[in-house]
């Protein structure tokens, strides 16, 4: 049984299935989501750029970092991942989204298949943020790398990854290029990480059926649900015109997704990031199924001389 920090302890071997409707609503909740947030961050003797961020997460959600990660270290990134595609290493699903898309599809942890992505999972500017925003040492969960926009419908991530204790997920958002309003930038709706965790059993989608028809009732249930609700609540879309090097970083229940492309012609390298904390469980609450963490002693990273840059996990 993993060690988990969740106040109420949980033996999770125990249960029907990995499900949300099955663990324990238990804190301890992460410090930015607690009703005295805002106190907290005027306590902690933050510089002013960490409280203002830090305020902005606890209102709206999220934090945009200005050119974060360096240009030599993106390009070194990306060209390891081209390498990799040219040599056969990654295979990408063509996925035209119209007939003059040129592009292909997305690629789910080339971290596996490129170890240059480690310098972006092991950043050291990333990392402090992430420690920051969650009050734990973070874990890298997933990473997934894009040459277009994916014009992938709103969502949270935690129906997808969830955690115990809840809310211990975030998201990084690199940007490989500048990023165009007709690409089909990322959207995503500031204040709605407020808003309840909608999970699989509040929309209607059964383990039966997401077993037999996959993302079928998502599409058919979930979907719309997010749509509705954020149309219920007024909710107002924000589009990440990012330049290179910057970063968003989003709570674990923001809701986000891709734009429309209005110019296939138009690329969006960029890369995610998912990132959960030491000592807290990882579940596909759709899926039922435990989330294995994707990130297990693959980064040992070397200087020139071929001196240690980081250490395993």
């Amino acid at each position: 049984m993993p060690r988990l920090f969740a106040d109420t302890p949980l033996d999770t071997s125990k249960l029907p299935a990995f499900r949300a409707e099955h663990f324990p609503y238990s804190g301890p909740y992460p410090w930015l989501d607690r009703p005295d947030a805002l106190e907290q961050i005027a306590a902690r003797g933050l510089t002013e750029e960490q409280a203002r961020q830090c305020r902005n997460w606890v209102e709206c959600g999220y934090i945009i970092l200005n050119r974060l990660i360096e240009e030599p270290v993106l390009d070194e990134v990306w060209q390891s991942y081209e390498h990799a595609i040219a040599a056969g290493r990654i295979k990408l699903p063509q996925e035209p989204a119209a007939a003059d898309d040129p592009y292909p599809g997305r690629f789910l942890n080339p971290h596996k298949k490129a170890g240059a992505f480690c310098r972006i999972l092991k950043h050291p500017g990333l990392l402090d943020w992430l420690r920051l925003l969650t009050g734990r040492e973070p874990k890298a969960l997933q990473t997934i790398a894009s040459h277009k926009g994916s014009q992938q419908g709103v969502h949270s991530d935690s129906i997808h990854m969830t955690t115990y204790p809840i809310g211990y997920l975030t998201a990084a958002w690199i940007a490989f290029e500048d990023i165009y309003p007709d690409s089909g930038p990322l959207v995503y709706y500031p204040g709605s990480h407020r808003l309840p965790y909608v999970f699989s059993h509040d929309v209607g989608i059964t383990e039966a059926a997401f077993r037999q028809e996959g993302y079928a009732p998502y599409h058919a249930r979930y979907e719309p649900y997010i749509r509705e609700t954020i149309e219920r609540h007024g909710l107002e879309p924000h589009y990440f015109h990012a330049k290179k090097g910057d970063v968003l970083i989003w709570h674990a229940n923001l809701l986000h997704g891709g734009s429309a492309r209005r110019d296939m012609r138009l690329t969006r390298k960029a890369g995610v990031c998912h990132f959960f904390v030491k000592g807290a469980f990882v579940y596909h609450d759709l899926a039922a199924s435990r989330s294995k963490q994707q990130y297990v002693g693959t980064c040992l990273l070397r200087d020139r001389v071929g001196k240690p840059l980081v250490g395993r996990d």
